[in-house]
């Protein structure tokens, strides 16, 4: 009876979990499942104004660039620096960029199934991978913007 309720609770916990409120989406997640729980991303998306010669650098990569977003849909951070992502890549419309986003619950005793071996402290965090390796982190607030820290990951 208790493997049947741990089962139970992985089969419904990657969904949504109601917080206070309000929806709280936890596990992998794409851009079409936050945009459709969070219609008012789409407002941070459309008014984000990315640096047009960083766009252009991000265009010209020839480099697989794999991505892995830890999100709070709770967080005021994630959702300006997440929406600013998708802008970004919806311009960079490279396909050699490939993203992976995983919510993480506001609760952080409930966070470890989540980020286990992930060293997240803070969310967002963006941990950008080049072959296979880590080649840096974005994490909570870039230092210039999401588009140019990228591109200075990218490149070092």
């Amino acid at each position: 009876m208790k493997k049947r309720h741990f089962t139970i609770f992985w089969i419904i916990l990657p969904f949504s979990i109601s917080v206070y409120g309000g929806l709280e989406l936890v596990g992998p997640l794409s851009k079409e499942d936050i945009l459709q729980n969070f219609p008012d991303w789409e407002v941070e998306v459309a008014s984000y104004v990315p640096n047009q010669e960083m766009i252009e650098k991000l265009k010209s990569i020839q480099s697989e660039i794999k991505i892995e977003i830890f999100l709070g849909t709770w967080c005021s951070d994630t959702k300006s620096n997440v929406s600013a992502y998708f802008k970004i890549m919806d311009m960079v419309d490279n396909p050699l960029f490939m993203t992976t986003y995983v919510g993480i619950p506001k609760d952080k005793d409930s966070r470890k199934p989540f980020i286990e071996g992930k060293n997240i402290t803070n969310v967002p965090t963006f941990i950008i991978f080049m072959n296979n390796q880590e080649k840096g982190r974005i994490i909570e607030n870039p230092i210039k913007s999401v588009e140019e820290d990228l591109l200075d990951i990218i490149k070092k």
